[in-house]
């Protein structure tokens, strides 16, 4: 069977507190370059016919109206933090576009956050189709989406284990502090990379600019793409700092392998 064709979507590449940021005056906030203006991270893969989302941010809603984006299959959700999954709410749409449910992947530690904060998502469809409805799969092995290989890749955030998400030879690594060395044979080969990069300097539960250019020569991506960025980073000047092969993301940016 031949490989289906991926066509990626970086739906947003902000931290959590998005760009420009409530209260701040300053360069970064202000900027007239739209590659300045970062809603909270999340992506969108078209794999053949299907659609799958990397998370539900809380600007999910403004995202898929600004691409234009009509179906979801699936998501793959990385971790249970609010600014990756706290806008579930906003697949009913889909549900209700297509009259059918949407497929949650993740591991045992966000699944059982979603069930907690979100049951009344995971019930059968009312007639009206109201509210989400959504199916939860605990992965732990690597899935297959119209004959493409999805890997889940083990990582730790702080003190949380949270995944990446490998699809073909395309990997999101968002909000990590460090990737297990068991972890690095499932990133071997790959083509492009999105890789976590918060703020210049160090944080806990992320990767700094220093760290992430280190993860990106260590990985040997053809082409890193920094995402899950502060308003501390500005989009020309980072952009100066990066090496050949390392370029930084935008909302809106896409791919097609």
């Amino acid at each position: 069977m031949a490989m289906s064709k991926l066509q990626w979507t970086v739906l947003g590449c902000g931290s959590s507190s998005g760009t420009p940021a409530i209260g701040c005056e300053c360069a970064t906030c202000r900027s007239d370059d739209a590659r300045n203006r970062r809603t909270r991270c999340s992506a969108y893969v078209r794999i053949g016919d299907a659609g799958v989302l990397i998370d539900t941010s809380p600007d999910l809603r403004q995202q898929a109206l600004r691409e234009g984006i009509r179906r979801v299959d699936a998501v793959l959700y990385t971790h249970p933090h609010a600014d990756h999954l706290n806008g579930i709410d906003d697949l009913r749409a889909f549900c209700y576009v297509k009259k059918g449910p949407v497929t949650l992947y993740g591991n045992a530690f966000t699944l059982d956050n979603i069930r907690r904060r979100f049951d009344y998502a995971l019930a059968p469809p009312s007639p009206v189709w109201d509210k989400p409805v959504l199916h939860t799969e605990l992965v732990s092995a690597p899935l297959n989406i119209n004959g493409v290989t999805v890997t889940p890749i083990p990582l730790q955030h702080g003190a949380w284990p949270c995944l990446g998400w490998r699809i073909g030879d395309v990997a999101w690594l968002t909000d990590v502090s460090d990737i297990p060395e068991s972890s690095l044979p499932l990133l071997a080969g790959l083509d492009t990379l999105f890789l976590d990069c918060l703020r210049p300097e160090p944080y806990p539960s992320h990767l700094h600019l220093a760290a992430s250019l280190e993860w990106a020569q260590r990985l040997a991506a053809r082409q890193t793409f920094l995402i899950h960025m502060t308003h501390q980073l500005e989009y020309q000047a980072l952009s100066a700092q990066c090496p050949p092969g390392v370029a930084v993301a935008y909302d809106g940016l896409q791919l097609t392998f």
